[in-house]
């Protein structure tokens, strides 16, 4: 049986600023960038352990390719093929890109920050039509119908378009690799990650909220029958990725 490794970005540039990010594509900050290489040294580690990556999937945002770039390059799997969709993005905050997440928390409350961050099913204020960010107005999205491109999401849209895409794309590699011994990388982002998780784990609307997803630290499963869950562990340190989760909890203060 196949396994599966998703991997969140390196810290962007905009992480280390702080601010909501959603679907403007900023690049890696110079830590996202060693973050990355780490990712890679751990894949190599477990690869000597037997881990055999046969294909790469990841968003079409650029923190994602380059994230993926580096650590397969650490890991010496420059040369897989990689498949990149839009349905990986990260959650789109609509009119919170941009915004600084502690400064938004002192204008409308926390908790008001809260269900926009966290909440399963409550989207932050759409993106203006007429913004000059909007995903329309993007060649990279030039293929996708117009009104598939969203101008806000929650994370139970992000679950909408996400778990499609695994189905349609993801499932039938993993079931190649699992008859050849292999696995799967998914370089994407902290709520298309969480959506994956959801659908993977089968984890409930209430308790998806609490997921944290640290950047650049892989996360293993081990797969079984019908793709279920065998076993499953962050790559590395465990504790070094409990207290990374932690930290992006506490990032709108």
């Amino acid at each position: 049986m196949p396994d599966l490794l998703l991997l969140r970005h390196g810290e962007s540039d905009w992480n280390a600023k702080n601010l909501f990010t959603g679907w403007v594509d900023v690049d890696l900050s110079p830590k996202g960038e060693e973050e990355a290489r780490q990712a890679g040294q751990l894949l190599a580690d477990e690869e000597r352990q037997g881990l055999d990556l046969q294909v790469v999937h990841t968003s079409v945002l650029t923190r994602a390719v380059r994230t993926a770039n580096l650590a397969l390059d650490v890991a010496g799997r420059s040369w897989l093929p990689v498949r990149r969709h839009w349905r990986l993005n990260e959650r789109h905050y609509g009119g919170l890109q941009g915004k600084n997440k502690k400064e938004t928390a002192a204008e409308h409350g926390e908790e008001q920050v809260r269900l926009w961050r966290r909440s399963y099913d409550v989207p932050p204020p759409p993106l203006a039509e007429n913004d000059a960010s909007h995903a329309r107005l993007d060649p990279r999205y030039r293929d996708v119908p117009p009104e598939a491109l969203p101008a806000t999401e929650c994370l139970a849209d992000v679950v909408r378009r996400a778990v499609p895409y695994w189905q349609d794309a993801i499932v039938p590699d993993l079931l190649a690799a699992g008859a050849r011994g292999g696995a799967v990388l998914v370089v994407a982002h902290g709520n298309s990650i969480r959506a994956l998780r959801k659908h993977l784990e089968h984890i409930p609307d209430d308790e998806i909220v609490g997921l944290e997803i640290p950047t650049g630290i892989p996360y293993w499963f081990e797969l079984g029958e019908n793709l279920s869950v065998r076993a499953a562990r962050p790559l590395g340190d465990p504790e070094a990725a409990r207290l990374a989760a932690e930290a992006v909890s506490r990032q709108a203060g």
